[in-house]
């Protein structure tokens, strides 16, 4: 430790003996020789610079005596002893570096992945009904094609044992392996000639995904702290917005090529081969966790390594708690974000698989209605990302989700009540896109933090995502084609399911700041930047704190 202060211009002078209760406790293990050296004098630190992970009534900031145990909290302390304007400066430029790395590999896996998703709203104003589904007439089949995706994608069964298995792995293997499979799925979806074939590809297209998208917070996790997790989380599910955007364009293009092919299978292979060429880069630029990637040099590992216990330190790397399985399954805030999730998800899987379709309904021709979707999914991106870093910024996120889901409810009362108005009923696509894409990218990073621990978290956030996209089957089955062009009964489910969604945002947010409440009466304030113990008790450590 010793010679690491004297590397650092802001050094802090040790006492003599460990004279107080708060410095016998301070005394810590070092890597080489496992002795005891002398405790920090706590007075030349700064409060916030403090590595406590207990506070009792008094507000005596003690150290968790067996913190000695584990050498990334020893080099963590180290660290935080010489904490300054210098080591400010290497951390922002350490962040900066990470999002140059992961951001623009996880943003396009992302894109891709939404695209391929997301483009039978496309292909079917491209003809695929009549190729391949004998017209459709009554658009059940299709509805049948869309909705299967979700019954693998949403499947609990997928969803929590690939997240909890993707924690024994590398990430950067896993994420490749993922968008190889689901790259494939879609390509060979261009080749299919029977509604049994289509139905096969989506199914595998949901199996793959379903260990990429909830896999991604607790990657995040790994190297983001909570006051940036809002941001970074927007960034990469506001791609879901750009890709419904480009979806449009990229559609529009293909439908004017003159070509023997189907415009709907050169969809299909133009957003299918994509992944799979990006899934076998993933093996080579993704960062694998922070102790173990070479992305980094060995300060900067000491760095990541700070942050990533800066609000929690629970169980890293490739082990799995079993108790924080079962912790998860018992926390009912789980499962009103489901509900909240439930909601705006059966708007989002109704506007990428029928918002062409309903924009052609005021007048236009398949082909601007394609153009059409593009301006509602950007201004979607921005709403998200200012949504996202003001979430940040005030460390709140449920008032910023109730006013996103009440957004999006307005949007679907406009298509109720104005049907006859056709810029009101397009403004009122501007209302749902960005409600819907801002309420699920903030509730990600809300419970991305407030589960407290790896594993928690590795089953928390599936658990969520699964409940909530069954919403996204309901919501594939609620505009049928016999319907429109009013669809009346499915504009009026979205409208109930978002302004439910902003009040169980709501009652979340109260809760949260309840039980904040109740720990700072029991154990005193805390210091936010403090490291906390959740290897036991996970988000039910007395020092942890939720974000409400």
């Amino acid at each position: 430790m010793n010679r690491l202060l004297n590397d650092r211009h802001d050094t802090v002078s040790l006492s003599q003996s460990a004279t107080t209760p708060a410095q016998r406790s301070a005394a810590f293990w070092t890597e080489d020789d496992r002795d005891v050296e002398e405790a920090p004098d706590y007075a030349a630190i700064p409060m916030g610079l403090l590595s406590s992970s207990y506070r009792d009534p008094e507000n005596t900031p003690l150290l968790d005596p067996s913190a000695g145990d584990d050498d990334r909290e020893i080099e963590s302390e180290d660290l935080k002893a010489t904490l300054g304007t210098e080591y400010q400066a290497e951390e922002k430029a350490l962040v900066r570096r990470l999002d140059r790395r992961i951001l623009p590999i996880a943003c396009l896996l992302y894109l891709f992945a939404y695209l391929d998703r997301s483009n039978l709203g496309n292909a079917r104003l491209q003809g695929l009904p009549g190729d391949v589904l004998g017209g459709d007439p009554t658009g059940k089949k299709f509805d049948w094609i869309v909705s299967v995706f979700y019954f693998s994608y949403a499947s609990i069964v997928c969803q929590i044992p690939a997240v909890v298995t993707s924690k024994l792995f590398p990430p950067r293997v896993w994420m490749a392996c993922a968008a190889v499979g689901w790259g494939v799925a879609s390509t060979l979806m261009a080749s299919a000639y029977t509604f049994g074939s289509l139905v096969v590809c989506r199914l595998f297209i949901g199996i793959f995904e379903a260990g990429f998208g909830p896999a991604i917070p607790l990657y995040f996790s790994y190297f983001y702290t909570k006051g940036e997790m809002g941001l970074r989380m927007a960034y990469w599910f506001g791609f879901a917005a750009v890709a419904g955007a480009f979806g449009g364009v990229l559609a529009f293009g293909i439908q004017h090529i003159d070509s023997s092919v189907s415009n709907w299978r050169i969809l299909f292979l133009v957003e299918g081969l994509p992944p799979i060429l990006l899934g076998i880069a993933t093996l080579f630029l993704l960062p694998d966790r922070p102790e173990s990637t070479t992305f980094f040099n060995e300060r900067e590992r000491k760095i990541a390594l700070n942050r990533m216990n800066r609000a929690t330190r629970g169980d890293v790397g490739a082990t799995v708690n079993r108790e924080h399985i079962y912790l998860a399954f018992k926390d009912w805030r789980i499962y009103v974000g489901g509900v909240i999730y439930f909601g705006l998800n059966s708007a989002l899987a109704s506007i990428s698989a029928f918002l062409p379709t309903i924009i052609a309904t005021f007048g236009h021709t398949n082909a601007i209605a394609q153009l059409l979707t593009v301006p509602p999914y950007a201004t979607a991106a921005v709403v998200l990302i200012a949504f996202s870093r003001a979430s940040d910024i005030r460390q709140s996120r449920g008032l910023f989700m109730a006013t996103a889901c009440s957004i999006t409810g307005a949007g679907y009362l406009i298509l109720l009540l104005a049907q006859h108005n056709v810029h009101a009923l397009y403004f009122a696509t501007f209302c749902i896109t960005s409600g819907t894409y801002t309420t699920i990218g903030i509730t990600i990073a809300w419970f991305a933090h407030n589960l407290g621990s790896e594993t928690k978290k590795a089953t928390g956030i599936p658990m969520f995502m699964a409940i909530g996209q069954c919403g996204s089957i309901l919501g594939s089955h609620i505009f049928p084609k016999s319907e429109g062009p009013s669809y009346t009964k499915g504009f009026a489910i979205c409208c109930g399911l978002a302004f439910l969604a902003a009040f169980c945002s709501c009652v979340l947010s109260i809760s949260y700041r309840l039980e904040n409440a109740r720990k700072d009466a029991l154990y005193g304030k805390v210091d936010p930047n403090a490291s906390v113990d959740t290897r036991e008790l996970a988000d039910k450590a007395p020092t942890f704190r939720y974000v409400p």
